[in-house]
């Protein structure tokens, strides 16, 4: 198989989120909504992971829909960690803009996945 952009932007993603959570818990003392952040953040790799190596094209559509969820779940708690000025502008542009890009590029996938089975179906 071939390189997966979507996964290597994922795993950047991901790091970037376990940098900010460690920045949030050791300076800020806050542990409740960046530990949120920390799951869905890196959840939205792993769950690409897995529909990468799936079993069937309804499980890969299944897998890249958690990762999108996962993605726009990331969005909430970034929003919120700025609101509640536990981040900065910059640092939340930073995140922010990434994981938009993200959800982005897995709307797109799981559009196009839905409808490449659709047509299958209907074969």
């Amino acid at each position: 198989m071939g390189k997966s952009i979507v996964a290597d932007k994922s795993f950047d993603f991901a790091v970037k989120i376990v940098n900010i959570y460690k920045f949030l818990s050791a300076g800020k003392r806050e542990f409740v909504i960046s530990k949120q952040l920390l799951r869905s953040g890196t959840s939205i790799g792993a769950n690409i992971a897995e529909a990468l190596q799936a079993q069937s094209k309804r499980d890969y559509l299944h897998k890249m829909n958690i990762s999108l969820k996962e993605a726009n779940e990331s969005l909430y708690w970034i929003r919120l960690l700025h609101a509640t000025e536990f981040i900065d502008e910059e640092q939340k542009e930073d995140i922010f803009n990434d994981c938009t890009n993200l959800v982005k590029i897995l709307a797109s996938i799981v559009k196009t996945t839905k409808i490449n089975l659709k047509d299958e179906n209907e074969k």
